[in-house]
């Protein structure tokens, strides 16, 4: 039987490390350990498990659906799922057909008006009542067979940022408190961490504006993440904490729910194909670029347990970026 290491999936499949332990997490899959070697690996089986799970994100079914899905033997469960998604699918398509429509008509008169030189109120109440009533009810088909390219095209296409879904944003130069740590599940040893610190410190007294952000900090062996949270900058920090200053900067914003990791992929790509921004990398360059994670509602749940305060988490996904240089050219 063959293995794969934690690396050698994320590489091979494009998902993150982090990704990969969120799932362990849920129970979704399963890695273990070769006697003899340092690394955490995953066998055939749960290769091929991670590919299952990989469609059915693609196909937009969520983490906790995926998961009755995986685990409904008789797979009753699992047809009522994906019943729901269709619905739910069905009424998406429905109303983008609507608009589409409406759009053709708009285009249609549009023409007509401007062939025989009339002006088109396209605001008008009674001219928007009198094309919608025109319209027939959405239908759509679905051809009986698909392949896996198409269904990689049409996650492109749906799941592609547009600049209105990201936010621009500046953060200013900050003190923070730091934790980092090594282990198999560094996010939460720190979370635990943080929550005794700021209820020691009473942080959420003191400054109560405080922001927590977190980011990929690996050893060569094994998975580590830092943690760091906004401080007033008189404050002293016990260990494990250390004090450092933040510069800030100017970041692409993209807010996800927690465990939705994957979408670092869509805000990469955003930035890649921006016209306005350039991604400016920043160190620590070997922990993720400059690139940042920051809870955006911890400041309301962080006296709840780790376990806990994942559920309605949301995060912010940031990228480092910098406005674009324009060149002029001089008129000869």
């Amino acid at each position: 039987m063959e293995y794969m290491t934690v690396t050698e999936v994320s590489k091979s499949f494009g998902v993150s490390t982090r990704m990969l332990r969120y799932y362990e997490k849920l129970d979704l899959l399963k890695s273990g350990r070769k006697e003899g070697y340092a690394y955490r690996i995953y066998d055939e089986a749960a290769v091929k498990r991670l590919q299952q799970i990989i469609i059915l994100r693609k196909l937009r079914i969520p983490l906790k659906s995926i998961g009755v899905i995986l685990a409904d033997e008789e797979q009753a469960q699992a047809l009522t799922v994906l019943q729901e998604k269709i619905a739910e699918l069905e009424e998406e398509v429905n109303a983008l057909s609507t608009i589409r429509d409406i759009l053709k008509l708009f285009m249609a008169r549009l023409e007509e008006s401007l062939a025989k030189k009339i002006h088109l109120d396209l605001l008008d109440d009674s001219e928007l009542i009198a094309l919608t009533s025109t319209l027939a009810p959405s239908r759509f088909q679905l051809k009986e067979e698909h392949s896996m390219s198409e269904l990689n095209k049409a996650e492109e296409i749906i799941q592609k940022l547009s600049d209105r879904e990201v936010r621009i944003i500046f953060i200013p130069s900050v003190t923070v408190a730091a934790i980092h740590t090594v282990n198999e599940a560094p996010e939460w040893t720190n979370l635990q961490q943080l929550r005794q610190f700021i209820k020691e410190s009473k942080l959420a007294e003191i400054k109560p504006d405080f922001r927590v952000f977190g980011f990929n900090h690996d050893a060569p062996d094994c998975h580590g993440y830092e943690t760091w949270v906004t401080i007033p900058k008189e404050l002293d920090v016990p260990e494990p904490f250390v004090k450092k200053q933040f510069g800030g900067g100017l970041y692409g914003a993209h807010m996800i729910p927690f465990g939705a990791f994957e979408e670092w992929r869509w805000l990469y790509e955003w930035a890649e194909a921006s016209e306005e921004y350039d991604i400016d990398w920043r160190a620590p360059e070997p922990m993720m670029g400059g690139m940042l994670e920051e809870s955006l509602n911890y400041i309301n749940r962080y006296d709840n347990e780790p376990e806990a305060i994942e559920g309605g988490l949301q995060l912010d996904l940031l990228i480092p970026i910098r406005k674009k240089e324009i060149t002029h050219k001089k008129n000869e």
